[in-house]
């Protein structure tokens, strides 16, 4: 048997960047790391729920972690930060809302911040949720994926 190892893990430091940055003691490790996943989760089905639908899409492509002793620091990479951000800033404070209630109840702040990315279709995750949007909505797959290719090749 070969030994198989994690295609992320593999490419940390070189290609890639952690997801989350904190340091916990072992016995509270485990804690953190489920907290961690809830964040993430809170926030993909925040999107899935409020934002996405056929016409106005909102791709998120990673979710960075950043912990110190009282912060909790959340970086949503996204390629369309308007579709969050709503009227008057409402839909991220929902978001905000929502994650603090997930979060224990010990006296943390939690400060949220969208970053755009410049090219947002040459994310693999955002490219992908498109896709899979367009399938779903019933779409010719050849003229998606030659949407796509065009999409991905674009310059902005």
């Amino acid at each position: 048997m070969g030994q198989k190892i994690n295609p992320l893990g593999f490419r940390l430091g070189i290609t890639q960047n952690h997801r989350s940055y904190w340091f916990a003691k072992p016995k509270k490790y485990s804690k953190v790391f489920e907290e961690d996943k809830k964040i993430r989760d809170c926030i993909e089905l925040y999107v899935q729920k409020h934002i996405k639908n056929s016409s106005n899409y909102g791709g998120i492509a990673r979710v960075e972690i950043k912990r110190k002793t009282d912060l909790i620091q959340v970086e949503i990479y996204t390629g369309f930060p308007a579709l969050l951000v709503e009227s008057r800033g409402q839909g991220i404070e929902q978001l905000k809302l929502n994650v603090q209630n997930i979060l224990s109840s010990e006296d943390r702040r939690l400060r949220m911040t969208l970053i755009e990315i410049a090219k947002p279709y040459g994310e693999p995750n955002i490219l992908a949720e498109y896709i899979a949007l367009q399938l779903e909505s019933r779409v010719a797959f050849r003229r998606t994926m030659k949407k796509a290719i065009e999409l991905a090749k674009k310059k902005i």
